[in-house]
């Protein structure tokens, strides 16, 4: 700050006075430098924050001019990270040669925006063009670009959540349907001293207060429209997620009500409107946490209360806007002019940049500060790559009420690191498949875009697959599919897989398919509208489960086997009943993660469509024409011979 107002006073007296004009903007500009130049670095071990900045990286470049970054957004609204005009490989660069940047720059200095203390709700710019950083716009344009993955560990979104300036806080625990309950945060409550869980004893506490705080927390399952393709379909498996949460929870989720528990869709729009007036009624801080690439920020666009306000009158707002009478060739103008040189403080012409940059660590605060609050805000940017929320995005609504935060995701899978980067947008299943039925045959495996190999250990049995997972498969026999698997010798098979990755594949363990699907996979026979007998008395039984991939998707897998093939007896030791053995598979995948499993869903059986009931149908099934006229001619011919023996 020092050195800001050294360079206030040597300036001409005329530039002198203009630049004390932007006295009550000075603080905002020394916070936004300081945090440009922040760094941090966690310690796993100790879990403590460290600011460190690395000398070797830091160019001897001088100061920006201050008013660039007083025109420009204090944080990229689109990845939440600080604005920067240094380093175009870090999140929040904004580069001063783009067109859509000089702009917005020259939109700041015709007023189109207020700024200061005294700034007024607005309903925000029409769209994002310079608005968002350099990054983001290359990321939105083409959809081949990356940036790096960035994550933060439990301990960091644990000191951000204590930078809270709200005194009741409600955390969105959000969970990605397509890899259910693979992307829940073991011991998220504990590590965010939520309140617990309420019990399903009716005198448990509903909330509870620690120093001074509440926090609260629900589980929403997010991009519900992967399970089944309409609404009442979801809503009747609400039973079947819950208790797979409540096993997933593990010892802490046995006696919760989950009472707390939604299943969204901001693509169709299923319960997004019941969640975004609960969190308007709510009010207070909320935070959106999950890990990366579950649908966060497309969630948050849909759920955040854009434009509503109790004590503000629309109408003459929208009457004021259409005052602002602005010349736009003007704009026009100033928006291809070039931004001023960068200059640099005479007294530290010769002091390095390094140097320089240590005066604005002096603040370690992970939560940025609170942006003006508009009706309408640029959201967050939406993309399958992973890491794109560099930092918390706040949104403030309801002039003061509450706000929402996206934090940034913590860390999920790692099979991007195996597969090619043409394909590494594959991986994340976009909509609902419809898989077909592939027979695994005794001696058989199946390979998923030769990067995930399923093969049935159990002899004599033949797998049904049913794969919702955007990959190509193909089966074929268990010694050709290792050779491919292992990348040993060249196929035609489809593959997403590096080169030279085929020796860190390994064995991600076995499965047993021990979960009875008799009843909803024999039909008619134990239909009670068909037969209707009792699956005990059938002589087999349909065994099921479901193999998760983490963050790409599930193989439905069924198996029919008789009884007496499932219960072994040992006759030598007073004829004991063991255990049954199940049918097993084994999985195998880079480096054996990111595999799990869970009891089936059934998904297969969700699609195609719907039958109705004989007493819902309002006219009679027509008649089956097949082979009526082979049996009208051997009528007509049993007729003639009759007459000719007559």
């Amino acid at each position: 700050m020092a050195h800001f107002t050294h360079f206030i006073a040597q300036l001409p007296p005329s530039k002198n006075n203009i630049y004390r004009s932007f006295g009550p903007l000075l603080s905002s500009f020394h916070l936004a430098v300081r945090s440009v130049r922040r760094r941090r670095n966690f310690d796993s071990s100790s879990q403590r924050r460290q600011f460190q900045v690395q000398k070797s990286s830091t160019p001897h470049q001088p100061l920006p001019w201050p008013s660039l970054l007083l025109d420009l957004p204090r944080t990229c609204p689109g990845c939440g990270a600080f604005t920067q005009i240094k380093d175009p490989s870090n999140p929040g660069f904004y580069s001063i040669n783009r067109k859509a940047v000089n702009a917005f720059v020259a939109q700041q200095r015709h007023g189109l925006r207020e700024t200061g203390e005294n700034a007024t709700l607005k309903e925000g710019p029409k769209n994002h063009a310079g608005s968002w950083d350099s990054g983001l716009e290359a990321l939105s344009d083409n959809s081949k670009a990356s940036r790096p993955e960035r994550s933060n560990p439990t301990p960091s979104i644990q000191q951000i959540v204590a930078e809270s300036p709200h005194k009741y806080n409600h955390m969105y625990h959000v969970l990605d349907a397509a890899d259910f309950p693979l992307s829940v945060i073991p011991q998220l409550q504990r590590y965010l001293s939520l309140s617990p869980q309420r019990s399903q004893n009716r005198r448990a506490k509903t909330s509870k207060f620690y120093h001074g705080r509440k926090a609260e927390m629900s589980f929403i399952i997010t991009r519900s429209d992967l399970l089944a393709p309409r609404k009442e379909q979801v809503d009747a498996i609400m039973p079947y997620l819950l208790e797979v949460l409540r096993e997933a929870l593990g010892s802490s989720g046995k006696n919760v009500r989950l009472g707390n528990v939604r299943c969204v869709s901001s693509k169709r729009g299923w319960w997004t409107k019941t969640l975004k007036e609960d969190i308007w009624n709510r009010g207070g801080g909320g935070w959106m946490v999950g890990k990366v690439n579950v649908g966060k920020s497309n969630l948050f666009e849909c759920i955040f209360p854009k434009g509503r306000k109790n004590d503000i009158n629309l109408k003459a707002l929208r009457e004021d806007a259409g005052q602002i009478e602005v010349d736009s060739s003007t704009i026009a103008t100033q928006a291809l002019r070039p931004i001023p040189k960068l200059e640099v403080d005479p007294m530290h012409a010769s002091q390095p940049q390094f140097e320089l940059e240590q005066e604005y660590l002096e603040e370690d605060e992970l939560l940025p500060p609170a942006p003006v609050e508009q009706l309408f805000p640029v959201m967050p940017i939406v993309s399958s790559i992973p890491g794109t929320t560099a930092s918390p995005i706040r949104l403030l609504f309801g002039g003061g009420k509450g706000e929402l935060i996206d934090l940034p995701g913590l860390s999920r899978t790692n099979l991007e690191n195996y597969v090619v980067d043409e394909h590494k947008s594959d991986l994340v299943m976009q909509h609902r498949l419809k898989p077909k039925q592939f027979v695994l045959k005794p001696g058989q495996s199946l390979l998923l875009g030769c990067l995930i190999r399923i093969t049935p250990i159990t002899p004599g049995v033949t797998v049904l697959a049913y794969p919702f997972v955007p990959l190509e498969s193909h089966v074929t026999s268990t010694e050709k599919a290792i050779e491919i698997h292992m990348q040993r010798q060249p196929s035609g098979v489809p593959s997403i897989t590096k080169p030279g990755m085929g020796d860190k594949m390994s064995s991600a363990g076995t499965f047993q398919l021990k979960w009875d699907v008799t009843k909803k996979r024999t039909g008619p026979l134990t239909s009670s509208a068909a037969v209707g007998l009792n699956p005990k008395v059938l002589p087999f039984v349909v065994l099921s489960t479901d193999i998760l991939i983490e963050g790409c998707g599930w193989i439905e897998l069924v198996v029919q086997i008789r009884k007496r093939e499932l219960e072994s007896q040992d006759h030598s030791n007073e004829g004991k009943i063991h255990d049954p053995i199940f049918p097993t598979v084994e999985v195998f995948s880079p480096e054996g993660k990111d595999i799990g499993a869970r009891r089936p869903m059934s998904a297969w059986l969700l699609g195609g469509r719907k039958r109705v009931s004989s007493r819902k149908r309002t006219v009679r099934p027509r008649r089956s024409m097949k082979g009526v006229k082979k049996a009208l001619k051997l009528a007509r011919g049993q007729q003639v011979s009759e007459t000719e023996a007559n």
